[in-house]
């Protein structure tokens, strides 16, 4: 899930149109987002069409691959629509968002099952939030141009990291040469927004192609198939030219101190950690204000639980199924309590963005209430 914000500034009309645009041309599968005044930011019809486009196309010969893309010109998908989650719970009819985290993390599931079989690309061209990453990351194909950029911002509207990212971001190989529970912990706490570089740095994108060259990569999809697009259209991500169009990856250079800090089993020694690393000067005193600017918004409970439930999908014997039944569980908990309708407010209503949580302090959370809906 994800705040999302409206006003996309685009001059399309949604009447009467298909929120999710399905089409055949080629060899692909097209899935085509398509709720711009939202962002594409998901609600239970666009689950459903999604889900029914897996289906259709699972067992379909003529289908060699499914495309996701977005016809937002800023946008692949802001996430999930947390606000009408938050005005069921307000209304008294809480099992309409249950409903809807249930199918969406039921599609998550599907995707990955997807793309065992056949390749699921999913291309993404601007802004990947929160449940926007539930349909493009456990693709097997992630393909980004250099206005990408992706993040999970869940600690400001007091809830927990979900879609899968807790399971994904901890056992994708990074550039660091494996995977790495430090860099998932600290891009889920902080919920920085990584650009194209990153994302490419951290293993949640597999390839970049350049924006102006979507249209001829696409083309080539519908007619030659993945491995010979990617071979005309794919960057090479070490040459200068993917340099130059994309920067440089800011989680490589604060890579030592993340690992150095965000990789505990619990807030509490997280904390310990980057204060000690202020102290010492193991890291630069300037990086760590950076952090705790990024932290700074989060609700303490939310700090508390992403890490417990990092620390619960981190082995490697984990499934994303067990995964998702965490996240799950947790995001029920979560959503009972007040914070979450208090953060959705201050994030994406009133966007005064000067949230009261409760309790105030991470000492003050119910740390074995969290665990108890993690077992």
């Amino acid at each position: 899930m994800t705040a999302t914000d409206n006003g996309s500034g685009t001059a399309r009309t949604e009447v009467n149109e298909p929120k999710v645009l399905r089409e055949v041309h080629g060899q692909s599968g097209h899935l085509r987002l398509n709720r711009p005044k939202a962002l594409n930011s998901l609600d239970l019809d666009m689950v459903t069409e999604v889900v029914e486009g897996l289906r259709a196309w699972r067992d379909d010969d003529s289908v060699n691959h499914i495309v996701v893309s977005s016809g937002h010109p800023k946008a692949f998908c802001a996430g999930g629509d947390v606000r009408a989650v938050r005005q069921a719970v307000l209304d008294g009819v809480p099992e309409q968002g249950e409903k809807f985290f249930r199918d969406e993390y039921e599609m998550n599931a599907m995707i990955a099952e997807f793309a065992q079989s056949k390749p699921y690309i999913a291309i993404i061209d601007g802004i990947a939030m929160g449940g926007g990453l539930g349909v493009s990351m456990h693709g097997s194909h992630r393909i980004v141009t250099e206005r990408a950029s992706a993040s999970m911002p869940e600690m400001a509207i007091g809830f927990v990291p979900d879609v899968g990212i807790t399971h994904f971001s901890q056992h994708v190989n990074t550039r660091l040469g494996g995977p790495s529970s430090a860099i998932a912990r600290f891009t889920g706490l902080t919920g920085y927004r990584l650009t194209a570089a990153d994302m490419l740095w951290a293993g949640w994108a597999t390839h970049a192609v350049p924006s102006a060259q979507l249209d001829e990569f696409v083309a080539a999809l519908d007619r030659d198939g993945i491995d010979s697009a990617l071979a005309e259209y794919a960057l090479d991500v070490d040459s200068a030219e993917a340099r130059e169009l994309l920067g440089e990856p800011q989680l490589a250079e604060w890579s030592d101190c993340i690992e150095a800090c965000f990789g505990a089993d619990s807030w509490l020694e997280i904390e310990r950690a980057l204060n000690e690393a202020a102290e010492a000067g193991s890291c630069a005193s300037s990086t760590v204000e950076t952090f705790r600017d990024l932290l700074a918004p989060a609700n303490p409970e939310s700090l508390v639980a992403a890490v417990e439930l990092y620390a619960a999908n981190a082995g490697p014997e984990v499934t994303l199924q067990e995964a998702l039944n965490r996240e799950m569980k947790l995001g029920a908990y979560m959503r009972q309590h007040p914070n979450f309708a208090e953060g959705v407010r201050a994030v994406l209503v009133d966007k005064d963005r000067d949230a009261t949580f409760k309790p105030a302090s991470v000492q003050e959370v119910d740390v074995e209430g969290i665990r108890q809906h993690l077992s």
